[in-house]
């Protein structure tokens, strides 16, 4: 039976807030093998029953069924839409009408009719207290309402009410952009919390990204020195009359009794002086004092349909810990970002504090070291007015474990809960095998990326720095969308580098940038300038392919087509004979070669440096040809065959071996594909070698560890590779695993092996760029691959790679035309292969190491040097084969 099980909007299941129309998309279903698509009709209206439509396209003969971008009708302001589509399959079958999407439409077009008015004064720019703003409105009693939106944003963070109740279910809206030119509002439906008559509209605001302290350097200000709001209600009535209400000087303000909010730090509250009731139209509101407009170029505000951070999960406390210095510590059991909320009872100006933190240290004592000036401090002061339940707001902490400081009566597990946040992302990625410390690594991944992903992708959620280095983001950012739709996640975070990039075309080494001009005390940084580092700055190229790669989204490229090409230009304008490098660069960053008291790995910065260039630079000429710049693409394909020429001359010796005797210069080397064909052998059995002088272990940091397994799988040595990521000694990601990390960390060995810490200066234990190696068990392990002729998993590449001893593995990707699945088990001598194809896609299966196959289930494999490999289509297939005895399983009965 055919079906269309979801349509998607830009990626998302519904879009609240858009100011285009989205790109459209759906999953198929059929029971059947080899189905493809042969036709669409999708309609589009404003009523659930499609009695109107405000578009038809009737019926189009194509096989397209994602990124379909529809220009054929003018969308409504603060109108919501819904859309059905069914299809037709080559074998003739026909769906019914799909489940409906939804989205709703910003304020497109039309003017702000509303100002940014802020509660606050110039004298206030130092302070961290959140302020209060408040408007009573009517609502026409004789006629009835139809629908009703605000759209809001702020400078700071916001969160809005209505007759005393809380608009939307978003935190630490509206997100960190770049401000000036880049600034986010949202869009909620009202229409059911409005009353017929008296209404008050509320806000509280807070420091936040905007005006809070920020940076390792603990500046504040960077884009102004006052919250603000901007909110605009559209009411629209049955009869077609229309009524705004918006933020302008008619508001008033007060404090809150939020005194202290800053992202670092914490939050005081002292409920004793909540202004019980401000939220309800009649509080009495004669003493708030007047509001100021802030002036503020609007021309910046885009709409955001989704990706909003939101709370995600509840755990339970999980244990409840006496430290021996006689600390009362909460153990949650998981490295996370977000805030305890608790319950307690007590007296008027009773207090409860809690610090947060990652780690125990040897001893069993509270560890706050490595949280540098960050004092992840909440403080609440008691009303005495019974059961009072209460988190922050306005900050949230990175920890595992919470010291209980003060705390009104017993202290009781029960009372606190720990919430869990971050950027809304739908799971696509699930991993499990018969190796528990594999599967740990995989959870740990996972929370890294859950704790990191906080509306920009973050380099750790605890300490004075929390910044959107681009290396990080970069390196990992594969990983991530294995695991999670990232698609709207990393669009918006691209926009930002695309503005804060230098009118050359350079990248800040953070996005958004709040280093240029803030860093006098940071030696490296003031001598070596904030932008345009390797391997960094190149997230302004791989990200936006590797978003094509996985979601076959063309828009973004086409937004950061001009700010990719600005940055290979950037390489080429400081290049030398079409060698590059530039002022300060990280390099290898935090490798294991690097010399005593350095964080520079021994891998030299201009054949790294060169490496990204030849990467970004083919990257960037394959995006010319995918948006059809043919001129572009041409002299970028040949700008990149004179660097990896150029490569070859200056990294390589007359005899044919690297000039740098190091395990990552070895590692760019094949995977950039810069080693002569000639000598990719001699390359890889030298990685080897560098590999087993270390006995076996990685001395690798944050450009050469990701690519490690897929050097050496790539190259004939997958026992090698197996091996590199089985180690559980120091160093290796099972170090960190055995050690009972629940996240990765920052330092192979940020706790080591006597329990003494790494350097304090720099010692996350939520980390994830280490964590880049998740990319190599979807992509190897399990086999699912994406295919860039045919992006999106249109055409999947199904290629596992058995090994490590392991006798089963299973794996399951969401892509974008629906579950990738793939599982292999060792199993009597035998491999047995399952996998499975969505509807409207095929698939290449590569098989590697083997014998003979012993069932083919029909598809037709061809045997060659590379192996066995045959063409499928949609559906169920199971594969039986004998691999050969280089193939190293656990054979189960």
């Amino acid at each position: 039976m055919l079906s269309v099980s979801q349509l998607t909007l830009n990626g998302e299941t519904a879009l609240t807030g858009v100011d285009r129309l989205p790109l459209i998309g759906w999953k198929m279903q059929s029971t059947q093998r080899n189905v493809l698509q042969r036709s669409w009709h999708l309609q589009c209206s404003t009523r659930t029953d499609f009695s109107t439509l405000a578009f038809d396209s009737g019926v189009v003969n194509s096989e397209t069924s994602n990124n379909i971008e529809l220009n054929e009708f003018t969308l409504r302001p603060s109108t919501r839409y819904f859309l059905r589509v069914r299809i037709t399959a080559n074998n003739g079958e026909r769906s019914e009408w799909s489940p409906m999407a939804q989205f709703v439409t910003g304020l497109l077009d039309l003017p702000w009719k509303g100002t940014f008015i802020s509660a606050e004064t110039l004298q206030d720019k130092a302070n961290s207290k959140a302020t209060l703003l408040r408007k009573v409105f009517s609502v026409t009693a004789e006629k009835k309402v139809a629908s009703a939106y605000v759209h809001a944003t702020a400078l700071g963070i916001y969160q809005l009410f209505l007759n005393g109740q809380r608009v939307g279910t978003d935190e630490l809206t509206p997100g960190w952009t770049s401000y000036r030119y880049h600034l986010l509002y949202q869009t909620y439906d009202i229409t059911g919390l409005l009353n017929s008559g008296e209404n008050v509209v509320g806000a509280e605001l807070g420091a936040g990204w905007f005006k809070g302290d920020m940076g390792f350097s603990r500046h504040r200000n960077y884009y102004g020195e006052q919250t603000a709001l901007l909110c605009q209600l559209m009411i629209e009535y049955e009869d077609g009359s229309q009524q705004s209400v918006v933020s302008d000087l008619s508001w008033c303000g007060s404090d809150s009794a939020r005194q202290f909010a800053e992202i670092y730090d914490g939050e005081r509250y002292d409920a004793s002086l909540n202004r019980q009731g401000w939220q309800q139209p009649d509080f009495n509101d004669s003493a708030w004092r007047n509001v100021s407009v802030i002036p503020w170029e609007k021309n910046a505000l885009v709409a955001q349909g989704a990706g909003t951070i939101k709370q995600i999960e509840r755990l339970p406390v999980a244990a409840l810990i006496v430290t021996p210095q006689g600390d009362n510590v909460l153990d949650f059991g998981q490295n996370m970002s977000g805030w305890v909320e608790f319950r307690v009872r007590g007296k008027p100006g009773d207090n409860v504090v809690l610090r947060h933190f990652e780690t125990l240290d040897a001893c069993g004592n509270v560890y706050l070291d490595n949280l540098r000036s960050a004092k992840q401090l909440v403080e609440y002061t008691l009303s005495g007015e019974g059961e009072e339940v209460w988190h922050p707001r306005f900050s949230w902490q990175g920890f595992r474990y919470v010291k209980v400081e003060a705390y009104p009566g017993e202290l009781n597990p029960n009372n606190f809960t720990a919430i869990v946040i971050h950027s809304a992302m739908q799971a696509t990625g699930q991993f499990a095998c018969s190796n528990p410390d594999l599967n740990q690594l995989h959870h740990n991944i996972l929370w890294g990326l859950k704790s990191n992903f906080v509306d920009v992708p973050t380099d750790c959620p605890q300490r004075d720095e929390r910044l959107g280095w681009t290396g990080d983001a970069q390196i990992f950012c594969r990983t991530a969308s294995y695991l999670m739709q990232t698609r709207t996640f990393f669009a918006k975070w691209l926009t930002d580098l695309k503005y804060d990039q230098t009118p050359e075309g350079g990248v800040p080494h953070v996005i958004p940038d709040i280093l240029t001009g803030h860093c006098s005390q940071d030696k490296f940084l003031a001598e070596g300038g904030t932008h345009s580092a390797t391997g960094w700055a190149d997230a302004a190229v791989i990200n936006p392919w590797t978003m094509y790669l996985m979601y076959g989204d063309k828009r973004i490229l086409q937004n950061q087509y001009a700010s990719m090409k600005g940055w290979v230009d950037f390489m080429q304008a400081h290049a030398d004979n079409d060698i590059w490098r530039y002022k300060l660069q990280f390099g290898d960053w935090v490798a294991l070669d690097a010399q005593e008291g350095s964080y520079f790995g021994a891998t030299p910065e201009d054949l790294l440096c060169t490496a990204w260039y030849a990467l970004s630079t083919s990257l960037f000429a394959k995006t010319a040809e995918v948006l059809g710049h043919e001129d572009d693409h041409r002299y970028y394909s040949a700008l990149q065959a004179r660097i990896v020429k150029r490569f070859h001359a200056r990294f390589f010796t007359p005899e044919g071996n690297l000039t740098a005797q190091t395990q990552t210069a070895h590692i760019v080397a094949l995977c950039f594909d810069l080693t002569p064909v000639t000598l990719r052998q001699r390359v890889a059995d030298r990685l080897v070698a560098l590999l087993n002088e270390h006995d076996g272990h990685l001395v690798t940091g944050f450009l050469g560890t990701p690519y490690f397994c897929h050097a050496l799988s790539q190259n004939g040595r997958a026992k090698e590779a197996w091996a590199l990521l089985l180690k559980d000694d120091f160093p290796s990601w099972l170090y960190q695993v055995k050690a009972g990390a629940t996240t990765v960390w920052e330092h192979w060995d940020g706790i080591k092996p006597d329990g003494s810490m790494w350097s304090a200066d720099m010692n996350s234990f939520n980390h994830y760029a280490y964590g880049a190696v998740g990319e190599w068990l979807y992509r190897t392990v399990a086999g699912i691959e994406a295919d860039e002729s045919a992006p999106g998993f249109k055409h999947v590449m199904i290629s596992p790679l058995p090994g490590g001893q392991l006798s089963w593995v299973q794996a399951t990707y969401e892509s974008i035309y629906g579950e990738i699945a793939v599982k292999w088990q060792a199993i009597n001598g035998k491999v047995a292969m399952t996998f499975r194809i969505p509807a409207n896609t095929t698939a290449t299966v590569k098989l590697q190491a083997v014998k003979e196959i012993e069932n083919s289930d029909g598809l037709a494999f061809r045997r060659s040097d590379a192996g066995w490999s045959a063409t499928a289509g949609s559906g169920e297939y199971r594969i039986d084969y004998l691999p050969d005895d280089s193939v190293d399983l656990t054979f189960t009965d």
